[in-house]
């Protein structure tokens, strides 16, 4: 058995993740921060894309490749993962220090339920159904 499909979403996803550490190591080193945000709003804010990138994102790629390898076909596979991919490019572009709901954060999320939620639904009724 292969996750050929998860394999390129979980790729893609790791890159993602690379981009989302330097964004936050960058400004820590700007900032001369070492642990923690400091007392900078913008550096917390670079924290939480990327810790909600790092809570997501693993959860969403073992539901995801389960799903695969119990027979979702490939392309609710590849809905699933263009989602999540799409989801977790929009969702950090919605989070502000200063807002506490923006459009682009509550689709992000909603994106990322969905990514989970379909390959999820489906092995409940592959097994219970």
């Amino acid at each position: 058995m292969t996750l050929a499909i998860t394999a390129i979403y979980t790729a893609i996803l790791a890159i993602m993740m690379i981009g989302l550490s330097m964004y936050v190591s960058a400004l820590r080193a700007n900032q001369d921060v070492s642990i923690g945000a400091g007392t900078d709003p913008h550096l917390l804010e670079r924290i939480r894309r990327h810790g909600n990138f790092v809570e997501s994102v693993p959860l969403a790629l073992l539901v995801i490749a389960m799903a695969e390898a119990s027979g979702l076909p490939a392309l609710w596979v590849h809905v699933s993962g263009i989602v999540l991919v799409l989801s977790r490019i929009i969702q950090p572009m919605g989070l502000r220090h200063n807002k506490t709901f923006t459009g682009l954060r509550l689709s992000g999320n909603l994106g990322t339920f969905a990514a989970i939620l379909i390959p999820a639904g489906y092995i409940l009724l592959r097994n219970f159904v």
